[in-house]
């Protein structure tokens, strides 16, 4: 019963664990995120209107716009990207591993239980058909050791 509950309680702090990393990472990718949405916003802003005002000097005005846009866009795509590469997978790997071992040693802990339950009510079953012939083997031994220990005397 010692084991069923040892492998209960890593199943939970592993499982806490894990959630916990994730949460981490999700909360980092949320700040790439936004600080990727805010970067974009800053920098849509502020190159748009510098980059927009140095090319019209030298080019027209729509591939002016067109050529800072894209830029703008550019960036943004490449915070988003390094976003999206931040995973749990890698930092969590070991604490699965840890939590699929404790529920497989439950499974056979509770195969184990399973079947000793089996054989005791298997023993019911034969005491109920046959009384006689369950209480015999020990009255057996009882009986036997009595009768040595008088012919002895």
């Amino acid at each position: 019963m010692n084991r069923i509950s040892r492998n209960i309680s890593i199943i939970v702090r592993t499982e806490r664990l894990i959630a916990q990393r994730r949460f981490s990472v999700l909360r980092r990718q949320t700040g790439f995120m936004v600080a990727a949405g805010v970067v974009a916003g800053i920098g849509l802003v502020m190159l748009n209107t510098a980059a927009y005002f140095a090319l019209a000097e030298s080019m027209s005005q729509a591939n002016s716009a067109l050529i800072v846009s894209l830029v703008n866009i550019a960036i943004a795509v490449i915070l988003f990207i390094i976003a999206n590469k931040i995973n749990a997978d890698r930092e969590v790997e070991a604490v699965a591993e840890l939590r699929d071992m404790a529920i497989e040693e439950l499974e056979m802990d509770m195969n184990e239980a399973a079947e000793e339950v089996k054989a005791v009510v298997q023993s019911v079953r034969n005491m109920a058909r046959d009384p006689f012939g369950a209480i015999a083997p020990g009255m057996l031994g009882t009986i036997a050791s009595v009768i040595i220990k008088s012919l002895k005397k």
